[in-house]
């Protein structure tokens, strides 16, 4: 009886420690957050570039599939 609750105290222990670690962890790698209301020190106006659409073809490249290889029929036996 006393063993089982020896195992139960070192297996909390050592699954506490487990998380302990990951948390650790998960903040050491984890990215530094965007600057979210950066200010900079004298106002810029930027401007778009104007793009220009074009349509696509009207028509098909092909009006129907042809097979690259053809094959002939196997002789019936």
């Amino acid at each position: 009886m006393m063993m089982s609750k020896k195992f139960k105290l070192v297996s909390a222990g050592i699954g506490a420690g487990a998380v302990i670690s990951m948390a650790g962890l998960g903040v050491a790698f984890s990215p530094e957050p965007a600057a979210a209301g950066a200010v900079s020190e004298t106002p810029e106006m930027t401007l778009g570039e104007t793009e220009t659409s074009t349509t696509g073809q009207t028509e098909l490249e092909t009006t129907k599939a042809v097979p690259e290889v053809t094959a002939e029929p196997a002789p019936e036996a």
